[in-house]
């Protein structure tokens, strides 16, 4: 059983910043999160689309906001729950909650913040007959760990980042690397474009376009593929085929917790917290909805930094909280470390 005094279900920017603002209050955090790493759509599906709206980074790639938020949460030691999806809750005779995974790892924890963004997402699959045979038996929608593929014959459908950047990074790891994309052109970054396009004339890819994949072959476990390019069908044999499609959004089980839900989103009772209409439950960041809400990465950062102030009354009922700046107070973090402004040196004048 992990247990935490805010457990926070998403991992995106909103997710990582409540663990900042959780730390200044000394309140220890655990994310829970579907995805194999902390970031969510930024770092799983644009993480080299540029952002323009966070304040004081005229522009800034939302992997690099991810890398920020990582470093400034760092000395606050957060737990992670990755590759997991948050199936159930049950509330304690003492109004704490315990929130289980769908493989089944228990966390406990008197505050349970939903920042789960759109949702918990869902690969986007291919329409092919019989994909379900395969799944984890040689087609996988999102990779866990790289080394599953060293040394094997892989292909990779798609032409968006992560198509790109995982065929460029399993050059290096796999046996023979082969892109698939339906049309010529891709959708990722340019250097990525280019990355590929070098490592294709220098037979580290094999790259077929314009084409698409129509059918799998195997005995309880993938063998082949069945590609069509121009009209014309032929068979790959391999160990895996990935499709990374992109992510659709869902609630996913949290719309079965008993929260109020209106259209697809998780209602909050006020904005002074957030809270849900479970008491000890809030939902901050894009997956909740109210009158004026604006569905932007700073607005999550704000709903978080109230969230936690509302989440230290709540398991501190009895104890008063006075905020202090952190320009004034500085930031202690659990590791030991200090950041503090330096302090002006008084001389007495004779």
């Amino acid at each position: 059983m992990i247990k935490t005094d805010i457990l926070i279900i998403g991992a995106g920017p909103t997710g990582l910043f409540s663990v900042f603002e959780a730390g200044l209050l000394k309140l220890k955090c655990h994310l829970i999160d579907a995805l194999p790493q902390p970031g969510g759509q930024c770092a799983e599906i644009y993480p080299k689309k540029p952002i323009y709206d966070i304040p004081a980074y005229p522009e800034v790639l939302a992997g690099d906001l991810v890398a920020n938020l990582m470093k400034q949460i760092e000395p606050f030691e957060p737990g992670f729950t990755l590759g997991e999806r948050a199936e159930t809750i049950e509330k304690q005779n003492d109004g704490s909650f315990i929130v289980t995974t769908n493989r089944g790892t228990k966390h406990h924890a008197p505050v349970v913040a939903i920042a789960g963004g759109l949702g918990s997402f869902e690969p986007r699959k291919p329409q092919l007959d019989n994909i379900t045979n395969f799944e984890d038996n040689g087609i996988e929608y999102i990779i866990r760990d790289p080394e599953l593929y060293r040394n094997k014959k892989v292909a990779i459908a798609g032409g968006g980042d992560s198509a790109l950047d995982w065929s460029i990074f399993l050059a290096d790891v796999a046996n023979e690397v082969t892109l698939i994309h339906r049309r010529n052109e891709f959708r990722g970054a340019l250097d990525s474009v280019e990355k590929v396009e070098v490592l294709k004339r220098t037979g580290k890819i094999n790259l077929i376009t314009p084409a698409e994949v129509t059918a799998l072959q195997g005995n309880g476990k993938l063998e082949s593929i069945t590609i069509k390019q121009e009209g014309e069908e032929f068979n790959l044999e391999l160990d895996h085929f990935i499709p990374l499609f992109g992510l659709s959004p869902k609630l996913g089980p949290i719309a079965n917790w008993g929260l109020e839900i209106e259209k697809n989103a998780i209602k909050v009772d006020n904005t002074l917290d957030y809270q849900t209409n479970i008491p000890g439950i809030y939902a901050i960041g894009d997956v909740n909805t109210y009158p004026g809400k604006l569905k932007l990465i700073l607005c999550g950062f704000h709903e978080a930094t109230l969230m936690c102030q509302s989440a230290y009354k709540r398991i501190f009922p009895d104890k008063k909280y006075v905020m202090k700046y952190t320009t004034v107070s500085g930031v202690d973090g659990f590791d030991g470390s200090r950041k503090e402004a330096e302090k002006a040196v008084v001389k007495s004048i004779k």
